[in-house]
């Protein structure tokens, strides 16, 4: 294995390193973020945690449910990204040391099969980037049509990034397999794409493939850096996301803590109602429910970050699907656009400032709140196990417990029960009536 530093290794580690920076920025940003919300103890039943991020984010368990084809080419999609990573690791080493395919003469054989394999996968997941195109932008699914501006345009370029970077590997390939004793014939693509460098001069292809060798990493690099303004962040979010995830039954509402402790002191016959607080006793709320984002725990958060907006949220929701005005994409798309806007107000001011806005009615209605049936289907279907409802609940739980705004359909039933002792509006003496008829 020889080394040959020079100028070209110089400008690779310069590039490597000036993307992990803004990556690294960005991404501390994005963390900063979350940890604005409030804090929440999801670090309970380790192991059922790991089991379900290795089957959920890892083994990729939820894509192919209902969605077969489209979960199909998206795992060949995964796949791709996580296998040719390997390559990836070996262009690194290569550009830091100034070998030439460092794992070749280590890995012998094994490494003319993976290269196989890793080059059948590229033209696998240049097929499924162009199936997507087409259901996104010409068959355009039922799933994809209310995506506007800035969501579709971001789906689009994800699918050319790949498409490009892919090409560029290939063509890469395709170029050294002409390039006289270096070792690279016979490779299962490369050598059906060789006649397009055919005839060249040796000096030509050496050119190419240092042309398409820097097009290929400077290329990975930028989609790095992409990545925090893209929903394709979830390729990193979905793995922590999905270890967070509830555990509960889907069912099972969380009390807030404050309200509980009222409960008991009301129902406990030796308490003191005047008694202060006990000193460090932190349960008392800054308010009930969600208003903006800061009153929605860390974990919701992090859901906004980890959405892929593929849609199957939506197109699952009962509400949605009869007319109903709710679509939980669009809920977690909201609450990640105001996290950015609340963002952006303090990297300019170094801390938030009111601006006048929140997250109920400036970007999630009233009438989207109340649409919701609660039934879970929407976390159900969610590939990376996210939570809409549990946003939407705690937003509901503000309108009802601070503006006394609950629906008036709702109101109507509280008060039935009350008075009724039963959501119906007829006296519990009339209930057996209907014996008569």
């Amino acid at each position: 294995m020889e080394l040959h530093f020079g100028i070209q290794n110089i400008l690779f580690l310069l590039a490597v390193g000036v993307a992990a920076f803004f990556f690294a920025r960005n991404f501390s940003k994005i963390w900063r973020n979350i940890r604005l919300g409030r804090a929440i103890n999801r670090s309970d039943r380790k192991a059922e945690r790991w089991r379900l991020m290795a089957k959920v984010a890892l083994g990729q368990g939820k894509m192919v449910r209902r969605k077969a084809v489209a979960g199909f080419f998206h795992i060949i999609v995964y796949a791709g990204f996580l296998l040719i990573n390997i390559e990836v690791a070996e262009i690194l080493i290569d550009g830091v040391l100034g070998t030439h395919r460092v794992f070749m003469p280590l890995l012998g054989p094994v490494y003319d099969a993976a290269i196989h394999f890793f080059e059948l996968l590229a033209v696998l997941v240049l097929i499924a980037c162009i199936i997507f195109l087409w259901r996104r932008n010409v068959q355009v699914v039922d799933r994809f049509k209310d995506l506007k501006g800035w969501a579709k345009r971001d789906g689009n370029n994800i699918l050319y990034i790949e498409i490009v970077l892919m090409a560029a590997l290939l063509l890469l390939g395709a170029a050294e397999a002409n390039i006289e004793g270096n070792g690279v014939e016979g490779w299962v693509v490369s050598s059906q794409l060789a006649p397009l460098f055919a005839g060249m001069d040796q000096a030509s292809l050496h050119i190419i493939e240092r042309i398409a060798w820097w097009f290929h990493i400077l290329g990975i690099l930028a989609f790095l850096n992409y990545l925090p303004y893209s929903k394709h962040f979830h390729i990193i979010m979905a793995f922590p996301n999905v270890w967070h995830s509830k555990l509960e039954p889907a069912g099972q509402f969380s009390n807030m803590e404050s309200v509980k402790k009222e409960v008991e002191l009301m129902m406990d016959p030796n308490a003191d109602p005047f008694a202060a607080p006990a000193e460090g006793d932190s349960t008392e709320p800054s308010r009930f429910g969600a208003k903006d984002v800061m009153d929605l725990h860390q974990v919701q958060l992090m859901n906004a970050y980890s959405c892929t907006e593929c849609g199957r949220c939506t197109a699952a929701c009962p509400a949605n699907q009869t007319g109903k005005k709710l679509s939980p994409r669009k809920i977690m798309m909201d609450t990640r656009d105001r996290l950015e806007e609340v963002s952006a107000i303090i990297d300019a001011k170094g801390q938030f400032e009111e601006d006048g806005k929140n997250l109920l009615d400036d970007y999630i209605s009233r009438e989207e709140l109340w649409a919701c049936t609660t039934c879970n289907a929407c976390a159900d279907a969610c590939p990376v196990n996210i939570d809409p409802m549990s946003i939407i609940v705690e937003m509901r739980r503000y309108l009802v417990m601070e503006e006394s705004a609950a629906n008036p359909s709702l109101n109507t039933m509280m008060s039935n029960v009350e008075n009724n002792g039963a959501p119906w509006a007829y006296a519990q003496a009339d209930r057996a009536n209907w014996i008569n008829e």
